[in-house]
């Protein structure tokens, strides 16, 4: 009889820390990886002051439809990339020449679903080197802007 017994609290404890390991895995499962802001969240509304620091640059983001919002970053990281990576605001993936932007104030761009990438601006000009080697300046103009190829 304690053998039979012994077995079943034994059968309740396994099937309980499945039950357990099983939660787990699909909560983790929901996680972005620590790749910035969740899929679809708006880190930056028109007008918003995001960060601390000493230096202030504004940024422009401008989606597929042309909606924009204008938001005001301040900073004490070197590049704009650290910066917009510190706050949310963008995510994506490591690349040779750096971030590889596919997330913008919480909008996808996918190159491989519809041709959409996120092009970036200095100044108003498409911008020569990567949002992770662009220097934050101080009264610095910079943009994202939703193209398609």
């Amino acid at each position: 009889m304690g053998f039979k017994r012994l077995r079943k609290v034994i059968s309740r404890w396994v099937g309980f820390a499945l039950l357990v390991a099983v939660a787990l895995l699909a909560a983790g499962c929901g996680k972005d990886g620590g790749q910035g802001a969740a899929q679809g969240a708006v880190i930056a509304t028109d007008g918003q002051v995001l960060g601390e620091g000493g230096k202030a640059f504004s940024l422009t983001v401008a989606d597929l439809d042309g909606n924009e919002i204008h938001a005001e970053i301040h900073t004490d990281e070197e590049t704009v990339g650290d910066a917009l990576e510190a706050l949310g605001v963008i995510a994506g993936e490591d690349s040779p020449t750096g971030i590889y932007v596919k997330s913008v104030n919480g909008i996808t761009a996918d190159y491989d679903k519809d041709g959409s990438y996120w092009a970036f601006y200095v100044d108003g000009e498409y911008a020569q080197t990567g949002v992770g080697s662009t220097p934050a300046e101080d009264g610095g103009d910079y943009a994202f802007r939703a193209e398609k190829a």
